[in-house]
């Protein structure tokens, strides 16, 4: 059976995480609240902003930005960048 967890994004019961994505409080803290579902949403969401905004994923304002978003995202925050012209899926 896998792991379930109180995802935080869906507010409902769901298959979690196999491990957690990056070692530290962080990493556990993503491990025991995002279902496995949430974290490959985060993911492709993350690649878009990355290649929309033509991120440079080693400088630290690239860094800070997509912590700051990946907080956004996981809490349903309404301020969550989108790539230009991005329409939610109906």
């Amino acid at each position: 059976m896998s792991r379930q967890v109180f995802c935080r994004k869906y507010q409902k019961e769901m298959e979690g995480l196999d491990f957690a994505p990056f070692p530290g409080a962080k990493g556990e803290e993503l491990f025991n609240h995002v279902s496995k579902q949430a974290w490959q949403e985060w993911l492709k969401h993350q690649t878009t902003l990355i290649n929309e905004k033509r991120l440079n994923v080693f400088e630290p304002e690239a860094k800070k930005f997509l912590e700051e978003q990946r907080e956004k995202f996981f809490s349903n925050d309404e301020s969550v960048e989108t790539a230009e012209g991005w329409k939610p899926e109906a």
